[in-house]
């Protein structure tokens, strides 16, 4: 097992996606439509645990504002093993 988690965005162009979340904000670049974190990654924490949702936002598109669910930290745990 790789122990990543992809952030998949189908049919996008862009080269990088910023997440904020109530307490992280980064950048992290795109390749294919998808970015990939090891999923000891503090960012993937800070999205389960953002204060009712966190965003989404990358360059000529909408910014997509998402719920911090459970499954975000369920996944991840379950990824970490």
């Amino acid at each position: 097992a790789t122990r990543r988690i992809a952030i998949v965005i189908p049919a996008t162009s862009a080269t990088s996606i910023t997440i904020r979340t109530s307490t992280a904000l980064r950048s992290l670049s795109m390749q294919g439509g998808q970015s990939v974190l090891a999923a000891t990654d503090p960012l993937l924490d800070a999205m389960g645990f953002s204060r009712g949702r966190f965003v989404i936002e990358q360059a000529g598109a909408a910014p997509l504002v998402l719920p911090a669910w459970a499954e975000i930290e369920r996944v991840t745990e379950d990824c970490r093993g």
